[in-house]
């Protein structure tokens, strides 16, 4: 029986969808959770019998999906932001693009016999999914989700695989760091979430139960500040649709950060619900959208102590 402290996870970029390299050069990935599974679509005979029995049963279209959840540290995930973004770190500066990149993601049982298969390795995976929470106090967490084509179990390491060490920088927290808010230093932040989704989805066909390389969507990008409510300013940008900005910076101990700007903002709900005493929050969700100034709905300025 394996344990969950037992468990590694390293990747390494494809250079064909779907395709590991050969004597690949992988990389592990610090994570706080790991759920890759393979999924199957299936068909169920119609056929009517007069012993009620169903005869026949069948696999369909396979597909890969799951989170890899994290707490975010320097340099660790910066390959994957790339990956969520579609854009490339430019002078250590990421915006949004359209650039698409896959991986093999393995995952080891360390406390598993290799006779027991304990290498499960899941190809033609995609970043569907990007967020990011920065709570009022403590660790800034996230997850990527990811979407792929097909998944095997093995015995023994592909031939010539190197690995990397995770990385070892500190876990960045809330205690330090800044908000903006329209341009403007924010004190009464409580928390920040982020949600990126690039709608990727299956293609399907004819003769193969593996999927061809995903189709993909918009950059939507959404997310939520909540406030201490002190005045109705942030309201008013809700009530009278007026584009905002919003900008954060993330600091680990040894100096390393990150900022985070998404340059347009616009307010999609204010709910400013009281439910007994002691201090008022004002909920925020709201839409990143393209800025013609900056190119991009967000950008991530990453710098190293």
């Amino acid at each position: 029986m394996s344990d969950g402290s037992r468990q590694s996870v390293a990747f390494i970029r494809e250079s064909a969808f779907g395709v590991t390299p050969a004597t690949p050069a992988f990389q592990n990935i610090r994570n706080t959770s790991f759920n890759l599974a393979l999924s199957k679509n299936s068909s169920q005979s119609e056929e009517l019998r007069q012993d009620r029995q169903i005869a026949h049963f069948k696999h369909g279209a396979e597909s890969v999906a799951g989170d890899l959840g994290f707490e975010l540290s320097a340099t660790t995930f910066d390959d994957f932001l790339e990956s969520a973004l579609g854009g490339t770190w430019t002078s250590d500066v990421l915006k949004a693009g359209v650039l698409r990149r896959s991986y093999t993601l393995e995952r080891y049982f360390s406390d598993i016999a290799p006779a027991n298969k304990p290498w499960h390795r899941f190809t033609g995976c995609e970043i569907n999914a990007f967020n990011l929470s920065v709570p009022t106090e403590g660790k800034v967490t996230g997850s990527f989700a990811f979407m792929g084509k097909g998944m095997s179990v093995n015995n023994a390491l592909i031939a010539g695989a190197t690995y990397s060490a995770a990385t070892a920088t500190d876990v960045i927290d809330s205690f330090t760091g800044t908000v903006e808010e329209g341009e403007t230093v924010n004190g009464i932040v409580t928390e920040i979430t982020l949600a990126l989704q690039n709608g990727l989805a299956a293609k399907p066909v004819i003769g193969s139960k593996a999927t061809l390389q995903h189709s993909i969507g918009r950059s939507n990008l959404t997310g939520q500040i909540t406030v201490y409510f002190e005045n109705s300013e942030l309201l008013e940008k809700f009530i009278n649709e007026e584009n905002s900005s919003l900008e954060f910076t993330l600091t680990d101990d040894a100096g390393n950060s990150y900022t985070v700007l998404l340059p347009k903002i616009k307010y999609t709900g204010a709910p400013l619900n009281v439910g007994g005493e002691g201090s008022i929050t004002l909920p925020m969700p709201f839409q990143a959208l393209y800025d013609e100034t900056e190119g991009t709905n967000i950008k991530i300025t990453r710098v190293a102590a």
